[in-house]
């Protein structure tokens, strides 16, 4: 122990300079950050940062019992949480040549959908983007709300704001359509589409018409929006569904649970938005939201992403990384999005699989 080399004069003389310059060194930058925020008040324990047992494990629905008897020190941290107005860094991982980090916007998902937070939680992503450029950061990737539409258009608003950025902004929203669409089973012909429309939404609906598969709404509004926004070219067609038998169900935000109980026996839902599903049926498979494995020479990975199982990314996350790899020097962001199959073939090139769950041996047993 040190303070026994000290006592009997066998201390290193050069172990305080070794020190003193270790503290020196210059911070490292990131080349990738990925900008999420928290979810519920438990979801401070479930970070990196946090409880390691938490955060080894996906975030549940259900909190754990004894995490109910910490409420006076979660109630603190909530407090500290809401008063601190800057990201803050919960991750440090490494991928090839890239020091990837993930940042922290310290606000929770209901705040996202009052509008009284709007004006603070801009400024908190602004300034997150300002600094990861200033860092000399390639590539920020906006996610779960923090890309919202209603809040910055995707990511728009700072990229006219300071159009002068060196950093590209990435939503993530082709990698995520091009993961729901390879999610679909090959043979499969017909799939119902259902939720609010956004990037993703449409994006899969004009990617499931060029691969001549119909796409059912369950509502005649739909129908027409769809007819409307989409390539009139589009070698498919849409129909309106009335009785609930489509298997293939492609989910988003606004599928409500009066809808999701009148499914078929045996459907499949894959959700192509940033948060899963309420699971309300056992005789149904719900997939995983956008997400992929990460390849094995993925380092320092020691913490679930959220709801996902261990080692698994987000889409969006993911988009990111591959953004950075294949040096792509524009923004996706807004209403702009990629070639899908170009992003998709991208990011298996890079080494992320996608899950094998056999999906089709479900369907249509």
């Amino acid at each position: 122990m040190p303070i026994y080399d000290y006592i009997y004069g066998t201390v290193d003389e050069s172990s305080d300079e070794t020190y003193e310059t270790s503290l020196k060194r210059p911070k490292e930058s990131p080349n990738v950050v990925h900008l999420t925020h928290l979810t519920t008040p438990d979801s401070l324990y479930h970070l990196p940062i946090g409880i390691a047992s938490l955060a080894s494990n996906p975030l549940s629905s259900s909190s754990k019992w004894y995490l109910r008897f910490m409420w006076p020190f979660t109630f603190c941290l909530n407090l500290m949480a809401s008063i601190f107005g800057h990201s803050f860094v919960s991750e440090r991982t490494t991928f090839k040549n890239l020091n990837l980090q993930t940042w922290v916007v310290p606000r929770f998902t209901k705040q996202y959908f009052l509008k009284r937070h709007t004006t603070t939680l801009n400024k908190i992503i602004e300034a997150a983007i300002l600094e990861a450029n200033s860092s000399g950061a390639k590539v920020l990737s906006l996610g779960l709300l923090n890309q919202k539409e209603e809040l910055n258009g995707y990511g728009q608003i700072y990229i006219q704001k300071y159009p002068q950025l060196k950093i590209k902004i990435v939503d993530g929203s082709s990698l995520a359509a091009a993961i729901v669409l390879n999610t679909i089973p090959k043979a499969t012909t017909q799939v119902l589409l259902r939720g609010n429309f956004d990037k993703v939404y449409f994006a899969i609906a004009n990617a499931l018409c060029e691969r001549n598969v119909q796409v059912a709404t369950l509502y005649k509004d739909e129908l027409t929006k769809l007819h409307r926004r989409l390539n009139k070219k589009s070698k498919g067609d849409f129909t309106l569904s009335t009785n609930y038998t489509p298997k293939i169900w492609l989910v988003g935000d606004g599928w409500n649970e009066e809808e999701q109980m009148k499914a078929a026996k045996g459907s499949v839902f894959i959700p192509f938005s940033q948060f899963p599903p309420n699971k309300l049926r056992k005789d149904c498979f719900y997939h995983y939201t956008p997400a992929m494995i990460a390849p094995p020479s993925f380092m320092n990975v020691h913490s679930c992403e959220n709801w996902l199982p261990r080692r698994a990314m987000s889409a969006w996350r993911i988009a990111g990384i591959v953004h950075a790899l294949e040096g792509w020097n524009v923004n996706e962001c807004g209403f702009s999005t990629f070639n899908v199959n170009q992003v998709w073939h991208a990011t298996i090139r890079h080494g992320f699989q996608p899950f094998k769950i056999p999906i089709d041996q479900f369907v249509f047993q």
